[in-house]
């Protein structure tokens, strides 16, 4: 293949991806472009393993910690920074080396978006409320009676994905499927780019998991979330939650102690990471699949193959 127009690395939470793409952008003078939807928050740099400032100023970092907690970053505005950032690479002749485990992020790269108007403010809040006081199970009844296709696309208790899919049928008289069949071109050509989705063995990634948070813990991370907490935000902004932050913020009203806490916040990891397995290997078939101890030699290989 010719030399890609960047680098996606991708993987579950506690994969080796951030260490990954920065060794990979000091070896290529490349650029790091955030592609993990909690780590683009400024409140959330311990707790959601964000680079730290001296690994920020070894190689240019773009797309962390850019948004306050207070504020609803969607798909969409990931989308039109990332394209400002790639513009920025083009420009210093960088390579971009985009790194998270969001993988909507990567397939609307890849695959264009929905050009779905911006949701009334009024509308999000009212089923925010909804789902707050009813549960997620109630409103995806409504969803399956309203609009079954994306109703049968979700579980019951994706409380994120079920307000999203009643919030542009409520906002737009169509469904979400019916504005995702009229998405805009993909900014970056799948087969322009090399994709590697890191994978480790699943004991191994237990281990780590459980290691990074205590590593967390040891950092700062519940100083962090204790001042996320006295901001006092509505608990379904996105930030607050962050994995570990509904457990910790529990520990710190009195309602759960820290060894609980952490052992459930490892444990919602553990499961998320599960959960990434599953959608990459549905919705990214065509990524290829390495062992992390591996990947930095592949992906060298194969861009000195394409020079």
């Amino acid at each position: 293949m010719r030399r890609p127009k960047a680098i996606l690395i991708a993987g579950p939470t506690a994969s080796g991806k951030s260490a990954l793409a920065l060794t990979l952008a000091e070896r290529t003078g490349g650029v790091v472009i955030n592609a993990d939807s909690m780590q683009v928050y400024r409140d959330l740099r311990i707790i959601t393993a964000r680079p730290t400032p001296a690994e920020e100023g070894r190689v240019p970092h773009r797309l962390f910690g850019h948004i306050d907690a207070a504020a609803t970053y969607s798909v969409g505005g990931w989308l039109a920074d990332a394209c400002d950032a790639l513009a920025e690479a083009a420009a210093l002749g960088r390579l971009p080396i985009l790194v998270g485990g969001t993988g909507l992020y990567f397939k609307v790269l890849t695959g264009g978006l929905a050009a779905i108007p911006p949701i009334p403010a009024e509308i999000r809040e009212r089923l925010r409320v909804r789902v707050g006081a009813e549960g997620a199970s109630a409103l995806h009844a409504e969803l399956a009676r309203r609009d079954p296709p994306s109703a049968a696309r979700l579980g019951p208790g994706d409380r994120t994905r079920i307000v999203r899919a009643l919030e542009v049928l409520e906002a737009t008289g169509r469904s979400l499927a019916e504005w995702q069949r009229g998405s805009t071109p993909p900014i970056l050509e799948p087969t322009a780019c090399l994709k590697a989705f890191l994978a480790p063995e699943r004991a191994e990634l237990r281990r780590r998991i459980e290691a990074r948070f205590d590593a967390m813990l040891a950092a700062g991370a519940l100083e962090e979330v204790r001042a996320l907490a006295a901001r006092n935000l509505d608990p379904l902004m996105p930030a607050m939650k962050a994995h570990g932050v509904p457990w910790l913020i529990g520990h710190l009203r009195g309602e759960v102690g820290l060894e609980e806490a952490a052992a459930q916040a490892k444990a919602d990891t553990r499961r998320y990471a599960k959960r990434q397995f599953t959608w990459f290997r549905n919705q990214l078939p065509d990524w290829t699949w390495v062992d992390p101890a591996a990947a930095r030699l592949a992906i060298e290989k194969a861009l000195s193959a394409g020079r």
